[in-house]
């Protein structure tokens, strides 16, 4: 058997987060990594110092200082991403303490703690605690010191990690996973990632893609051992190909006098959309055009609105056309329940349509009702992520009725499962929550299979084949134009639905996966639009879903 790739992981103490707790349990306990040494800063945490000393040093950012704190109070995190969890508590392996040179910002080591390491063989050392390091120790792994960076190296270095994102109002927030070089701003990058960014909290920002990141490291270091060095490093090599410039400053802790005006603003919008949230309210509509010719209708001025009852919204509309009638899927919500299931509107070719009609419910939620025409049968592929599985549903009776068929992947949480047949495999596409506290929008992945009715996906070896809120999510079944395949994908940066994006395939196949985005569906036709997450088409008809401002009933 293959030898484990041996990790060395560089502390400043034994207490650590509880997501690089559950980290380091990953890698321990896969079948590609063995962490075989910590190598602990006897200099410690500068946290350990004394309350009022700690005080007297962030005097200038005092008021960051009681911003966190309170904001801890304020705004509760669950599952927190920085519990304090004990090390000794999953690994009891050998421990070099270590008592670097510093310089300003700098640790170097020493030749004799090099030497002791180096005894080791270490593959990868992941870097933990330290500041920024320097010297021999960058080369003292075969294969470098794997570090995070949270935050996007293109738009802001430093930190506080989570932070400006929310005051500057980014829409998004980055995260990237590199190998440490002298060069300080000229890391290697192994993977880069974009999550939403929160609109009012820097701690639940922060929470969402450190739980989200965690999972880079021990995937990565799966493909390093999988594919081989060679293979591997070539990947990393593309990646890195370019050279990339910074013209942002350095991000600091915000001064005194910078919180002020930030948290002004913050207190301010806060304030605004809880008056705002007194007369208004958000709902999902539909909206659809029949067209003279087939395909999809590209001009959305065009749409007439479909508009429930206030007191529901509708969404993720998916569409199928039999007997010159269409058969509009869609996922309704009552917000009395605010549990989803899926419901029928029958429209003819002149644009009329009826009430919805129920005809999928589960005691979990249910949304996104994808369809798929196999063998004669007609199936529905409903998103079932409270219930932790994808499902497959036959229709018995059309279109009415729906019975389960199987379960084709268990023990996952995933969204939106669009599968598309080609070169004689069925590929379904989800975005996948693999840590509990990360967020849906982020992450796709991609499984396949050689049946539909099947439990046996195979997971893509690039799994996930994308990792950025502005282009994973699925948005709507993939479609043929100009004999080209595209998927449609959410963009969901700016807020949840947001817009999205049509991703032309390059490459689908068991080892490679590559898309190219073409364009992009912003909802500007109108004033009162937020929002426009789905669309689907059959023939003459076009559907999709958008978000409305729309005024109480007391208003």
């Amino acid at each position: 058997m293959k030898k484990k790739l041996r990790i060395g992981v560089l502390l400043d103490s034994n207490e650590i987060p509880a997501w690089s707790y559950t980290m380091l349990e990953s890698i321990n306990a896969s079948l590609s990594g063995e962490i075989v040494l910590i190598i602990k800063n006897k200099a410690g945490k500068d946290d350990k110092k004394g309350f009022l000393k700690r005080i007297f040093k962030k005097r200038k950012a005092i008021l960051f200082f009681f911003f966190r704190k309170i904001e801890k109070m304020v705004f509760k995190i669950n599952p927190d991403a920085f519990e304090v969890k004990d090390i000794r508590d999953i690994l009891s392996i050998d421990t070099i303490e270590v008592n670097p040179v510093k310089t300003k910002f700098r640790d170097i080591f020493n030749e004799s703690d090099v030497n002791k390491i180096q005894n080791y063989n270490i593959d990868i050392l992941i870097r933990m605690g330290f500041r920024i390091l320097s010297g021999d120790i960058l080369k003292i792994a075969k294969h470098g010191i794997w570090s995070f960076h949270h935050g996007d190296n293109k738009v802001n270095k430093g930190g506080p990690a989570g932070f400006w994102e929310v005051f500057q109002n980014w829409s998004e927030t980055g995260v990237i996973l590199q190998i440490l070089t002298e060069d300080l701003d000229g890391g290697i990058i192994l993977q880069k990632s974009f999550s939403s960014t929160d609109r009012l909290s820097p701690i639940k920002n922060k929470n969402n893609y450190y739980w989200k990141a965690l999972s880079f490291l021990p995937a990565k270091i799966d493909e390093l051992y999988y594919l081989g060095e060679e293979v591997f490093f070539k990947r990393v090599d593309e990646m890195n190909l370019h050279p990339q410039f910074y013209s942002n400053r350095l991000f600091t802790s915000p001064t005194n006098k910078e919180m002020i005006t930030l948290g002004s603003k913050l207190v301010f919008n806060y304030i605004s959309r809880r008056v705002n949230s007194i007369f208004y309210f958000e709902q999902w509509v539909l909206l659809f055009r029949l067209s003279p010719t087939n395909g999809i209708s590209k001009s959305f001025f065009q749409y007439k609105k479909i508009i429930p009852p206030k007191d529901r919204f509708w969404a993720d509309p998916h569409v199928i056309q039999k007997n010159d009638k269409y058969y509009i899927f869609v996922e309704e919500l009552l917000y009395s329940t605010n549990k989803g299931h899926i419901s029928l509107i029958v429209m003819d070719n002149k644009g009329n349509y009826s009430k919805p009609t129920i005809v999928l419910e589960k005691e979990y939620h249910l949304s996104y009702p994808f369809l798929i025409e196999d063998n004669g049968e007609l199936y529905m592929i409903p998103e079932t992520k409270n219930n932790n599985t994808i499902e497959l549903y036959k229709c018995t009776s059309f279109p009415l009725k729906w019975e389960f068929e199987k379960v084709l992947i268990d023990n996952i949480a995933a969204v939106d499962s669009t599968i598309t047949y080609k070169d004689g495999k069925y590929w379904l596409f989800a975005n996948v929550v693999r840590n509990k506290g990360a967020s849906s929008l982020d992450e796709l992945f991609l499984f396949y299979s050689d049946k539909l009715v099947s439990k046996n996906w195979t997971s893509h070896p690039q799994n996930p084949i994308i990792s950025d809120v502005k282009q994973s999510r699925p948005a709507g079944s993939f479609f043929i134009y100009n004999e080209n395949l595209y998927r449609p994908s959410q963009n969901s940066s700016k807020r949840y639905g947001y817009g999205m994006r049509i991703n032309q395939i390059l490459e689908l196949s068991e080892t490679n996966y590559q898309e190219k985005v073409i364009d992009s569906i912003y909802p500007n036709w109108e004033r009162r639009l937020l929002s426009t997450h789905t669309i689907n088409s059959t023939n003459n008809l076009s559907v999709i879903d958008a978000l409305i401002k729309r005024r109480k009933y007391f208003y």
